[in-house]
């Protein structure tokens, strides 16, 4: 039984990362390396993170430099970033690339604060589907291994209690998040 409550609860602490990863891939008009997590840029015959191909800065909190180790793949994490769905249009000088962050407007804020709710609903799914597989492996236990009725209800609280914890945190995140987003 605690094999298995362990394990919830691991997977749920997985779930909430996850989320909060999401969340950091989400612009907010400040400039982070993370909202570059997800654009895979086609070099040296596969596709790969902008983070394994160059180095990227914040010197300026609306502004972003990428300085690629190989000068010859810059058109290619420009092409990459133009592509994506970010919104953002790379300047280069050959060497270093600059992307500007604007300012966000009241509707791509409001966008965005829907888009955190969202992703906030799936960290929540998840974290109820590890709680209802755990129930599930309590309940086939009580067939197998002759729990007692006591026990079931135990185990079956303890997760509930982990689920109500993990859903808490999953929903600070989002007010969080969504502060952030329509902060002007």
């Amino acid at each position: 039984m605690d094999k298995v409550i362990a394990d919830a609860a691991s997977r749920m602490d997985k779930a909430v990362e996850a989320t909060e990863h999401e969340f950091a891939t989400i612009r907010t008009g400040r400039a982070s390396p993370a909202l570059l997590d997800k654009i895979q840029v086609p070099a040296y015959g596969s596709r790969m993170p902008v983070n394994q191909l160059a180095t990227i800065a914040v010197p300026e909190p609306r502004l972003l430099t990428i300085t690629p180790w190989d000068k010859s793949i810059v058109k290619s994490i420009e092409n990459a970033i133009l592509q994506s769905e970010l919104g953002l249009t790379p300047s280069s000088d050959g060497n270093i690339i600059r992307l500007a962050i604007p300012q966000l407007t009241e509707e791509r804020r409001k966008e965005l604060a829907k888009l955190v709710r969202q992703v906030g609903e799936e960290g929540r799914v998840a974290v109820r589907n590890v709680r209802r597989d755990a129930i599930e492996k309590i309940k086939r236990m009580e067939e197998h291994d002759h729990l007692s009725e006591d026990e079931v209800h135990r185990g079956e609280n303890e997760i509930q209690e982990l689920t109500d914890k993990h859903i808490g945190r999953l929903d600070e995140l989002v007010k969080k998040k969504v502060a952030e987003v329509m902060e002007v």
